[in-house]
């Protein structure tokens, strides 16, 4: 009984959130069209009741209607989406250009990547629903990487929506089906999340989860400057570290996901591109004097600075003028050796990047002073990136590639398969091929296009192609598979000579439970051999990763191509992966 009587607050919480846009009353005495959507909210509790063992008095949903205009109703919405199983968004055109429904979004996607920072585990807990169709192209980014099969709702549903059907009395049938399959999605993901309840957030202070309006999707890159396991000082307890940089994961046991990972969900989750890269291999490309062609966050843990090598590109770095960069120090109270080294690190710190931690300190003096956990670490990114936006705006050159930036973007159909779709050049990236290297012609024509002439029209050239391998045999949840990317551009094109060729940058994006290291790479002049990329599916099903193409200097997107990989269930106990992870680098 006492068992039973403490499982029962959790039983209570409510299974869906229901986040949808107002729609405005049309004339003074029109009906209330958001009407339709209550009683979509009322078909979905009764369902929800009839599918799970809630008790009588729990609510099977949340609807913000009832208490819009009531007292402490923004408590009480803070209330719902700290404790909520599952989000599900009304997609509609109206949806994504509304800024509640943005900070709804955020709130509820913070607790996702809180609970996988906890677990390592993806954790798919936002279920979509339309309301009204809306074209893939005007997605955000957060609603863009759902992977959700509409069409197991109705052929009608997804061309017509629930407004459609619910409108219509002729889909009758459609709706109700629509509906069940919905409720029945609902219920399936809370159970199998099992997401934790989190922190009240104030949603009218939050950011919104869909960005700022803008043309393109903004960018961000995250970079790490910590040691590996095979680099630490003596007596540093390994189990912070790995065989990369970018394994470095400060607030072990209790976190179990590297933070560079974290950190680029939670700035996924503010509608950025991000990419991921350690400090180490980041280095060279330092007092080049270029223009950001995007803002940065730089992650630093102390013990990174035992190392006299990088401690002396730390300072070099810190010496540069670079405000678009903000800096970063997790700093884990609750391990024992950091606090005991903790007055020989911090003064070690403030002597190498004096400058950069005055600027965090600006901005945000946790920042700079160090972040004691994982949850305020998530608190305190989004104004970091904020920040170092707002200074990448300021000192950003504005650059407009003649011949625009069209994308053409060709489909992988399955593993091994070869994506070979031809894509556009923009006419004044192509001047890059010359004696001279490309990259610094690439740079060049940044700053000042007007200098170097401009080759025949790009459609008159032979193609330009990007291509992606799976080089293992076999696919399987939990090993890490082997994809080989490369650009192959025909005889007589400018690029055709990989030394002739830009620094292209090789941007990964996984659309679904798995992870894709190193996120970025860099496919320079004169390199022969493909960039390799490791991926792990932690659950077998399909899943689907992006690849995207840009000009590393103007930002200029090239292509994307999208790989489908079929993974198989885990390996038999006993038996090795060969695709065990090695350090991650943008090539092996």
């Amino acid at each position: 009984m006492q068992a039973s009587a403490q499982r029962r607050p959790a039983d209570q919480r409510p299974y869906f959130f229901l986040s949808y846009a107002q729609t405005p009353r049309y004339g003074a005495g029109g009906a209330d069209p958001d009407m339709w959507v209550e009683r979509l909210f009322r078909d979905l509790c009764g369902h929800v009741m009839a599918l799970t063992d809630l008790p009588a008095d729990a609510p099977p949903g949340f609807m913000d209607r009832e208490i819009r205009f009531g007292d402490g109703w923004s408590e009480r919405l803070s209330g719902a989406l700290a404790s909520c199983r599952v989000f599900v968004p009304l997609f509609s055109p109206r949806y994504f250009a509304s800024e509640t429904c943005g900070r709804e979004w955020y709130a509820f996607a913070q607790r996702a990547i809180q609970h996988r920072g906890h677990t390592n585990r993806p954790v798919e807990a936002i279920v979509p629903a339309l309301w009204v169709p809306v074209p893939p192209d005007q997605l955000p980014g957060p609603a863009e990487r759902l992977q959700f099969n509409h069409r197991a709702l109705g052929d009608r549903y997804v061309t017509d929506g629930l407004y459609g059907l619910i409108k219509l009395r002729i889909f009758a049938e459609e709706y109700e089906r629509a509906v069940y399959e919905l409720a029945k999605r609902i219920v399936r993901v809370a159970d199998e999340t099992q997401i934790a309840p989190g922190r009240h957030l104030d949603y009218r202070t939050a950011p919104s989860a869909f960005g700022a309006a803008s043309p393109a999707p903004r960018r961000l890159h995250i970079t790490v400057a910590a040691p590996t396991r095979h680099e630490l000082p003596e007596g540093r307890d390994d189990a912070y570290y790995g065989d990369s940089p970018l394994d470095w994961n400060p607030y072990h046991p209790v976190a179990a996901r590297p933070l560079a990972y974290v950190a680029q969900d939670l700035a996924r989750n503010l509608n950025y591109n991000v990419t991921v890269s350690s400090f180490d291999e980041e280095a060279p490309r330092f007092g080049s004097g270029h223009r950001p062609s995007r803002p940065e966050i730089l992650l630093v843990d102390r013990w990174a600075l035992t190392d006299e090598d990088r401690r002396a590109r730390l300072a070099a770095f810190d010496a540069e003028h670079r405000p678009w960069v903000s800096v970063v120090v997790p700093w884990n109270r609750d391990d024992r050796q950091s606090r005991a080294a903790e007055a020989e690190l911090t003064y070690r710190m403030e002597e190498t990047m004096p400058v950069k931690l005055r600027q965090g300190r600006a901005a945000s003096r946790p920042a700079a002073d160090g972040v004691a956990s994982m949850e305020a670490f998530g608190r305190l990114l989004p104004q970091v990136v904020e920040a170092a936006n707002q200074q990448y705006l300021r000192y950003a050159e504005v650059y407009a590639p003649a011949g625009g930036t069209h994308t053409e973007r060709p489909r992988l159909l399955g593993p091994r398969e070869m994506a070979a779709g031809a894509f556009r050049v923009p006419d004044s990236l192509l001047s890059a091929g010359s004696a001279r290297s490309a990259g610094e012609q690439a740079r060049e024509q940044a700053h000042a296009p007007a200098r170097n002439p401009v080759l025949p029209a790009a459609a008159a050239l032979p193609g330009c192609h990007a291509r992606v391998i799976l080089l293992d045999d076999r696919a399987r949840a939990g090993a890490a598979l082997r994809l080989a990317v490369e650009l192959v551009a025909e005889d007589g094109h400018p690029w055709a000579r990989p030394d002739a060729r830009p620094v292209l940058e090789i941007v990964a994006v996984p659309l679904s439970g798995a992870d894709v290291i190193p996120a970025t790479a860099l496919y320079g002049p004169g390199d022969s051999s493909p960039a390799r990329f490791r991926v792990r599916a932690a659950e077998p099903g399909r899943h689907r990763i992006r690849f995207t193409f840009l000009h590393h200097d103007t930002g200029v997107v090239l292509q994307q191509v999208e790989a489908d990989l079929d993974v198989g269930g885990p390996e038999p106990t006993g038996a090795e992966s060969t695709g065990a992870a090695g350090p991650h680098r943008g090539r092996d």
